[in-house]
């Protein structure tokens, strides 16, 4: 087995979706899934918080949002500072009061901890990132998804050229100067002042006209005392948490919940975003939308030849078959679950198999289906099993893989 560079990290570590049908993560060598069972990454039990911290730690270096970071003494490497929050419930047993511990994995950097605490609890129960349970499992997987390595870091990309670099460098530095930002917990009464005053990071022109609509609106605000949510649009409840990002401006805010990605709806993994043209976005769908990604290794396309095939985005090297990795470039192939794959695998891992013959058929042959059972359209192979008459375009009865074209063709076979 070959094993890459840099392929040690997760090695063996279980598939949350395979269960025991995969050995254990095994990372393909440009592709980011396991090569057991082709499963990706982030189905799988990998990254330490470790690493997701050191990911992190990265994509806040040179932004504002430095505060939420700490170089590491030693090696200088930028760390996320997640805040972590434990809560300690004195629970009343039988005899004495036992003391129950709930430790959230990441909470919102908040002072104020009864917020936090209100903020947590408007999540949906499954998507709270208490230790050990799904809640911190979905977390986990969203960091990977939404926030992969490959699009900030272009040592984790495979094999770019000294120019798609630089493109890259640019592209990161852009992001975070523009788009990038980590969302605000407050009560929405507090930010009432907020709102009128400067929305210092929308430096466009329209930075003037939204400060102003917010104190003309000041007015008739604090008469209603409504807000409502910028996602769904229902009203929010004064003394709940809501959620701001500053590069939207200080007049919109959301419900804990409602602070998604526009694209995958997903819970924005740390209430990180990217604002786009008054949407919210995850990472991976802010940097989709600015730049192709390859459907083979998963990464931003920064070169200006690329492949465009079955509606996605390919590397040239990167359009190869799902099951052999052969370049497809001018091959005949066949799409297995949205996966180009090469006649050769696709006759030997994915053909129907004709109920007549026993051979596979052929994926540029003409076949029949029936109830999962398939037959060759040849004139032959799928004429009755008692007369050989053609049954193309004839009704015919199937029995236990054999076809008639009567009941007393059926008979006569039986007996």
């Amino acid at each position: 087995k070959q094993m890459g560079l840099g392929h040690e990290q997760g090695f063996g570590a279980p598939c949350l979706k395979c269960k025991d049908k995969c050995e254990g993560f095994e990372l393909h060598f440009w592709r980011k899934i396991c090569r057991n069972c082709k499963c990706g990454q982030e189905e799988h039990d990998v990254l330490t918080s470790n690493e997701e911290d050191r990911k992190v730690g990265k994509l806040f270096e040179d932004t504002k949002y430095t505060t939420l970071i700490a170089k590491l003494k030693n090696d200088g490497i930028p760390m996320y500072k997640r805040n972590v929050m434990i809560l300690t419930n004195p629970v009343p047993a039988k005899k004495n009061i036992s003391i129950n511990t709930v430790t959230y994995e990441w909470a919102p950097p908040v002072h104020n901890q009864t917020l936090a605490r209100q903020y947590m609890q408007m999540l949906p129960k499954e998507k709270q990132p208490v230790a050990g349970s799904e809640g911190a499992q979905y977390r986990k997987k969203q960091l990977a998804k939404q926030l992969p390595a490959h699009d900030q870091d272009p040592s984790k990309c495979h094999e770019l050229s000294p120019n798609e670099v630089k493109q890259m460098e640019q592209f990161v530095k852009k992001y975070k100067n523009e788009a990038l930002g980590v969302g605000d917990v407050k009560l929405p009464g507090e930010v009432e002042t907020r709102a009128t005053g400067k929305n210092n990071l929308n430096n466009d022109n329209r930075s003037t006209s939204a400060a102003v609509g917010a104190m003309e609106d000041k007015s008739s605000d604090q008469k209603a005392s409504q807000y409502s949510c910028y996602r769904c649009k229902l009203n929010m409840k004064e003394g709940d948490p809501a959620v701001y990002a500053e590069r939207a401006g200080y007049d919109k805010l959301w419900h804990p919940a409602c602070f998604v990605c526009c694209v995958c709806s997903e819970l924005l993994v740390d209430m990180i975003y990217f604002w786009k043209n008054g949407n919210l976005y995850c990472g991976r769908h802010y940097c989709d939308s600015e730049k192709p990604r390859c459907a083979g290794c998963d990464e931003l396309i920064f070169s200006n030849e690329y492949t465009q095939a079955e509606g996605q985005n390919w590397h040239l090297k990167h359009f190869c078959c799902f099951d052999c990795d052969c370049v497809l470039a001018g091959e005949i192939y066949v799409m297995v679950n949205d996966k180009p794959v090469c006649k050769p695998c696709y006759v030997k891992n994915h053909a129907a198999i004709c109920q007549g013959c026993h051979n596979a058929i052929d994926p540029e042959v003409q076949r029949v289906t029936y109830n999962n059972f398939n037959w060759h359209a040849r004139q032959d192979p799928h004429a009755s099993s008692c007369c050989s008459k053609c049954l193309i375009g004839q009704k015919f009865m199937p029995v236990e893989g054999m076809v008639f074209c009567s009941v007393e063709c059926k008979k006569k076979m039986m007996s």
